[in-house]
C-alpha cells in the first residue's frame, strides 16, 4: 500500500502539482540560460551549483515541451532521485516501513509540498546535506557524504553555519579534527564562486540590498540588521513563517525515545539555518509561502512523526500529540500545494506597507489565509487535496484506531440514568 501511493504520489506531483518559475527562479534560470546558449558567466547573487545540475534537464526541454517547463518540474525529479538513492542505501539498516512513510509525509503532509512548485535551490541543498549526513554517520563514507554536504552549502550559502555544526559535533564524537576541515573548504568554494562570478571573494551581490521601509522599526536595513532574538521569535513562532507551525513534527524531537543520532545532526543544522537567518532583514524570505529558506526543517520533522507512527498504541498521550501534529503538518502540505498566492496580493500592495501583517497574523499567513478566503479549486487541485486526503487518512489510521480502543465504551454505556 505505501510503496503503491508512493509511486502514485510522484505522478501526482509532477501532473498535478502547478509548477511554474517564481521569484528569484528567473534570476537563476536566465543564469543558466545565458551560460548554456552564450557562453556569459552572470555575476547574478545566486550560485550557479543548483542551475549547474539542472542542465541535462534544460537541454531536454530543447527538444520536448521547453527548459522553463522542466525547470519547474525540477525539484521533483531532485527529491525521486534522492529517495531511491537513499531507500537504496538504507534497505537493509532502517525499517523500510519508516522510510516509506516518512516520505508520505514529506511529499504530501509537508513544507516541501509547496517548494516542488518552482525552481528554488533549497529542495537540492535539502536533499544533498541529507544523503550526506547519512553517508557520514551510517556507512562511515566520510569524504563522499561531506562532499554532499559541501555542494549543498556552496548551493545555499547561509548553510555554511549548519555545515560547521555538523562537523564540530563529528570532530567531538569521533575525537577526529579533520571533520572541522568542511566549513572550510566550504566557504573557500563559495568565495571562489564569488570571485570568479563578481570580482571578489567577499563580493556576494546583497551589499546594498535591504526591505522596505514599513512601521516596523527595522525595516528597510541591509544585511543582517535584525535583532537576533526577535529573528529568532518570529522564525520559530510567527503565524506566517513560524517553523512551529509549518514544521511542526520537530517538536516530537523534545519527546523522550524519539531522536536518533541522524536526526540529531539534522535539527544541529536546522539551527544552524535560524542563527543565520535570525539576523538578517529578509528572513521571512519575501512574498513567498511559508519559510522557504527552512525547507530542510521539513526532512526531520517528517522522520520524527514516522518513527512515532511506528509506535502507534504504546501511550494514549502520544498517540494523541503525535495524531494532532500529523494533522497539522497534512494541512500544511495541502495548503501549500493548493494555496494561490495572488490572493496574497495584499502583502505587496502600497510598496508592501502592510507585508508585516503576512508574517505576523493568521488571517493573511500563507498557512491560515485558505480558512479566510478558500481558493478556488481546478480539477486538477481538487485531485490533489483528494490525494493529500487519502495519503493523511492511511497514516492517522494507526493512532485513530488506538485511541479508539483505549477508550472505556462499557463504562460510558452503563450507569447513566435520567
Amino acid at each position: 500500500m505505501e510503496t503503491a501511493l508512493l509511486v502514485v504520489g510522484f505522478g501526482v506531483l509532477f501532473v498535478l502539482l502547478p509548477h511554474s518559475l517564481m521569484g528569484d527562479d528567473f534570476a537563476r534560470f536566465t543564469s543558466i540560460e545565458r551560460l548554456l546558449h552564450h557562453g556569459h558567466l552572470s555575476d547574478s547573487r545566486y550560485s550557479l551549483v543548483m542551475p549547474l545540475v539542472s542542465v541535462p534537464l534544460l537541454l531536454v526541454g530543447e527538444v520536448v515541451r521547453t527548459p522553463e517547463w522542466w525547470a519547474a518540474h525540477f525539484n521533483v525529479i531532485v527529491v525521486l532521485t534522492g529517495a531511491v538513492i537513499l531507500f537504496w542505501l538504507l534497505r537493509d539498516r532502517v525499517d523500510r516501513s519508516v522510510l516509506r512513510r516518512t516520505l508520505l509525509i514529506l511529499l504530501f503532509a509537508s513544507l516541501l509540498t509547496n517548494r516542488l512548485r518552482d525552481y528554488n535551490a533549497e529542495v537540492l541543498t535539502a536533499v544533498l546535506v541529507t544523503l550526506g549526513i547519512v553517508l557520514v554517520t551510517v556507512f562511515r563514507r566520510v569524504a563522499l557524504g561531506w562532499a554532499a554536504v559541501v555542494i549543498g552549502v556552496v548551493n545555499t550559502p547561509a548553510a555554511l553555519v549548519g555545515a560547521a555544526l555538523l562537523a564540530v559535533a563529528e570532530a567531538r564524537r569521533t575525537k577526529r579534527l579533520r571533520h572541522l576541515l568542511v566549513p572550510v573548504v566550504a566557504a573557500a568554494l563559495i568565495m571562489l564562486e564569488a570571485w570568479i562570478r563578481r570580482g571578489g571573494p567577499l563580493t556576494t551581490g546583497y551589499e546594498h540590498d535591504h526591505g522596505a521601509r514599513t512601521l516596523l522599526p527595522y525595516s528597510g536595513k541591509s544585511g543582517f540588521s535584525y535583532p537576533f532574538l526577535l529573528g529568532v521569535l518570529a522564525i520559530l513562532f510567527s503565524f506566517g513563517r513560524g517553523l512551529v507551525f509549518f514544521t511542526p513534527g520537530l517538536l516530537l524531537g523534545f519527546w523522550r525515545n524519539t531522536r536518533r543520532p541522524v536526526v540529531g545532526l539534522m535539527l544541529l543544522f536546522v539551527a544552524g539555518l535560524v542563527l543565520v537567518y535570525a539576523k538578517w532583514w529578509a528572513w521571512y524570505g519575501g512574498v513567498s509561502w511559508g519559510p522557504r529558506f527552512f525547507v530542510f526543517a521539513a526532512i526531520p520533522a517528517s522522520l520524527l512523526i514516522a518513527a512515532r507512527l511506528r509506535r502507534a498504541g504504546e501511550s494514549v498521550a502520544a498517540d494523541a500529540a503525535t495524531l494532532l501534529i500529523l494533522a497539522l503538518s497534512a494541512w500544511v502540505g495541502l495548503s501549500g500545494a493548493i494555496a494561490d498566492l495572488s490572493t496574497l496580493d495584499f502583502c505587496v500592495a502600497n510598496h508592501a506597507a502592510n507585508e508585516p501583517l503576512c508574517w505576523y497574523t493568521p488571517e493573511y499567513s500563507s498557512l491560515w489565509h485558505p480558512l479566510v478566503h478558500f481558493p478556488a479549486l481546478t480539477w486538477k487541485a481538487s485531485a490533489l487535496a483528494a490525494y493529500c486526503a487519502v495519503v493523511f487518512a492511511y497514516l492517522a489510521a494507526p493512532l485513530l484506531s488506538s485511541l479508539v480502543r483505549a477508550v472505556p465504551w462499557h463504562g460510558w454505556r452503563t450507569g447513566w440514568r435520567l
